[in-house]
C-alpha cells in the first residue's frame, strides 16, 4: 500500500508554477524547483514526474484557470446584458495587465511562444485554450447581436477574434512596459469599434475599471 503524501500538492505545484512563471522553461532547473518546494528531487520525480511533466501539468492547471476566467464573466444570461459581460471581460483584462508591475505577463502566453514550436503537448493545449476563448466571445457578440447591441450583419467569428486577439496583445504590450492608462484605453477602443445597427449611435463611456479574476 503506498504511503500517503506529506505535502499539500497544490502548494507545490503554485510555487512550481511562480518558477517557471518568473524564469522561463528553459531558465528553470529542477534544483530551482526543488529550492522554491521545499522539497528533494527524489519526491518531486516521484509525484511529478520529470521536469517537462510538471510543467505540463503547471501550464494546463494555468489554461484552466483562464478560461475560467472567462466562463465566469461570459457565462451566458440574458441577450440584453450581452455587451456589458463582453465590456466587463475585456476591461477585466486591461485592469489585470495594468496592475501587473512586475510586467510577468501571462504563463500560457510565455509558455506557448517559448515552447509550442517544438512541444506538441504545449501547442495543444494553448490551441484549445485560444479555440475555448473564441467560442465564449463569439457567443455573447451572436446574443448581443441578437438584441440590436452590435451589427446583425457583423461576422461574429471576425469580431471575436478580434476581441480575443486584443484581449491576448494587451497581455504583450502590459508585459512590454507601456502604461497602464494607455493598456486601459486600448480596451476601450476596441469595443468602441464594435459595429453597431445603422442608425444607432454609440453612448460615450469610458472604461470602469474592472477587479477580480
Amino acid at each position: 500500500m503506498p504511503r500517503p503524501r506529506a505535502f499539500d500538492e497544490r502548494q507545490v505545484l503554485e510555487r512550481a508554477r511562480e518558477q517557471f512563471w518568473a524564469t522561463g522553461y528553459a531558465g528553470t532547473r529542477m534544483d530551482d524547483i526543488a529550492q522554491a518546494t521545499g522539497l528533494g528531487k527524489g519526491s518531486l520525480y516521484g509525484a511529478f514526474g520529470d521536469k517537462g511533466k510538471l510543467f505540463h501539468r503547471v501550464f494546463g492547471d494555468w489554461c484552466t484557470a483562464v478560461v475560467e476566467v472567462a466562463e465566469e464573466r461570459l457565462a451566458g444570461g440574458p441577450d440584453a446584458e450581452a455587451l456589458a459581460r463582453l465590456s466587463g471581460y475585456v476591461h477585466l483584462m486591461a485592469e489585470n495587465t495594468a496592475s501587473d508591475t512586475e510586467h510577468r505577463g501571462c504563463l500560457l502566453a510565455k509558455g506557448a511562444a517559448e515552447l509550442a514550436e517544438r512541444d506538441p503537448t504545449v501547442a495543444e493545449r494553448s490551441a484549445e485554450t485560444m479555440t475555448a476563448l473564441l467560442t465564449l466571445l463569439r457567443t455573447e457578440i451572436g446574443a448581443a447581436q441578437r438584441h440590436g447591441d452590435i451589427d446583425s450583419a457583423a461576422d461574429p467569428e471576425r469580431l471575436a477574434a478580434l476581441l480575443l486577439t486584443v484581449v491576448r496583445g494587451i497581455e504583450a504590450v502590459g508585459k512590454a512596459g507601456l502604461d497602464p492608462e494607455t493598456v486601459r484605453n486600448i480596451a476601450d477602443t476596441a469595443l468602441a469599434v464594435l459595429p453597431l445597427p445603422e442608425g444607432q449611435k454609440r453612448l460615450a463611456t469610458g472604461h470602469s475599471p474592472a477587479r477580480g479574476g
